[in-house]
């Protein structure tokens, strides 16, 4: 508890340092939604547009929001109050959301207590640190603004659950999660084959009996989150606001994904074929015209489509459902969940960089069980960190990335070393060291990789504005999309092959 106590405390006095940098627009929808909550009844939660930032969060995160309400109302009443509140900013509000985002990670801290309360003392303390120190969530939390640290929270803890045995609390959290936010279904078929193969399990009137259950458990969190909304009519409009397909393949600053890939494709191939003499029609809405909006029209390549995509995540995730349905077995539940976001990162539809959370922070759980998961937790969380840089553009918040970055990965890569070292030279060396080939944390190929980020960095930074000035603006985010796509599509090939191969 006193180790619990003072990891909380120090990141909460490092994210109360963060208080007074910048702000993207994704502060306003969250105080937004808190006048929305207290000020209209909840028949018109999913019908008010007072705002642009309409409520298109699960029900669950709304009435969140309306408790967050209750205290903002009597610290700053114009925080909720849904007329004179808009794109209100006092130094009271902004403290008061900065600090609800420090408090709602108590259930991150509480998700990394559950899955790291068995560990030996040191790993302990690197996993909490690996976690709750994560620079990218520092990012995107605590200086960007959103509260990913509180929806992760709830997904360790079901996956505590899960790891410690409890089937029907796991479940019955994970359910609680999608209520909250509704991305998380990613890995919903993971969870639907593992628990029907783990918790339904002996003979017949068992699983009948067991099935029921979780079925039962799960369709009362459901039926308590999304049947006031039945009853009122809306549930057409909740989905409607939960699920704007037309928002694009792609957001504006890319993904680092498998359709950039794509994209870089189809604009070679029909530079290439506009140079032999072919016509080419190019789509109006450019996928490097770095505007919010329908960009999913290629000029050479076959269209893409959201049903294209969910069957290509659905592939891709399908030889950790095989395994998980030939051998359900709780140890290996944490890689396979990250695996399953990894697929929806690379292959979904209208992927926020953001989203890459979603994987790096449980395999922070496990990157201390071999030297092979902390070589590829050590790439993969620089690559995602690095790939967030882009959310700051602000000059005076330059220092605090590149520093929260380079702090994150020294105390990495001492920790990481300093720890298998050691485990090097006990009996268990084989185990500790993984399939991995040598002993350093970092081969080659990675240390050139990586070293690579600094010349992308560099030219970003200053040869293209000296060169092209305030020209082809979006050129150097592509950049960084792509190299950084070059590391995602590793990880996710380093992950399947640990899936077939070890599990």
């Amino acid at each position: 508890m006193d180790d619990l106590l003072w990891f909380f405390s120090l990141s909460t006095c490092i994210k109360a340092l963060l208080i007074p940098s910048h702000r993207s627009t994704d502060f306003e929808p969250p105080r937004h939604w808190l006048a929305l909550t207290s000020s209209l009844p909840l028949s018109r939660w999913y019908l008010d547009i007072s705002s642009p930032w309409t409520l298109d969060y699960p029900p669950l995160f709304a009435y969140f929001s309306f408790l967050l309400s209750l205290p903002a109302s009597l610290i700053d009443p114009t925080i909720t109050d849904l007329i004179a509140g808009q794109n209100y900013a006092a130094p009271l509000a902004v403290v008061f959301l900065r600090l609800s985002v420090s408090a709602a990670d108590l259930f991150l801290l509480a998700g990394a207590d559950r899955l790291s309360r068995r560990l030996p003392y040191f790993r302990r303390r690197m996993v909490l640190v690996l976690v709750v120190w994560s620079p990218a969530l520092l990012i995107v939390d605590h200086i960007h603004f959103q509260y990913n640290g509180f929806l992760l929270g709830i997904l360790l803890i079901s996956l505590g659950f899960l790891v410690e045995g409890r089937d029907l609390a796991g479940g019955i959290v994970f359910a609680i999660l999608i209520c909250s936010k509704h991305l998380f279904m990613v890995a919903a078929p993971l969870y639907f084959v593992y628990l029907l193969r783990h918790y339904c399990n002996g003979e017949w009137s068992r699983v009948v009996a067991r099935f029921l259950m979780m079925g039962l458990a799960v369709g009362i969190v459901f039926l308590a989150t999304f049947g006031p909304f039945v009853y009122y009519g809306q549930i057409q409009q909740v989905f409607h606001r939960l699920f704007p397909f037309g928002r694009g393949l792609c957001h504006a600053y890319w993904a680092p994904n498998f359709w950039v890939f794509y994209i870089m494709l189809d604009k070679v191939l029909a530079f290439i074929l506009g140079k032999l003499g072919f016509s080419i029609q190019t789509p109006k809405a450019s996928f490097t015209g770095g505007l919010v909006g329908d960009s999913s029209s290629f000029a050479v390549l076959p269209q893409v489509n959201p049903i294209a995509t969910f069957l290509l995540v659905l592939l891709a995730m399908s030889p950790c459902l095989i395994k998980a349905f030939i051998r359900p077995q709780p140890k290996h539940i944490v890689r396979w969940v990250a695996y399953t976001f990894t697929c929806g990162f690379m292959f979904g539809w209208h992927v926020h960089e953001k989203a890459s959370l979603h994987f790096t922070i449980p395999l922070g759980i496990i990157a201390v069980d071999s030297l092979a998961d902390a070589r590829h937790y050590f790439l993969l969380s620089i690559v995602s960190c690095y790939s967030m840089f882009p959310l700051l553009f602000e000059p005076q918040e330059y220092p605090i990335k590149v520093l929260l970055l380079v702090m994150s990965s020294v105390l990495m890569f001492v920790s990481f070393s300093s720890h298998f070292r050691k485990a090097t030279k006990r009996p268990e060396r084989k185990k500790v060291e993984g399939s991995g080939n040598g002993s350093g944390l970092v081969g080659p190929v990675a240390a050139c990789y990586l070293l690579g980020f600094l010349c992308v960095e560099i030219w970003g930074q200053f040869l293209h504005p000296y060169i092209y000035g305030s020209r082809f603006p979006f050129l150097p985010l592509m950049l960084i999309s792509v190299y950084c796509a070059v590391g995602m599509m590793y990880s996710w090939a380093w992950q399947l092959r640990q899936i077939i191969i070890n599990t």
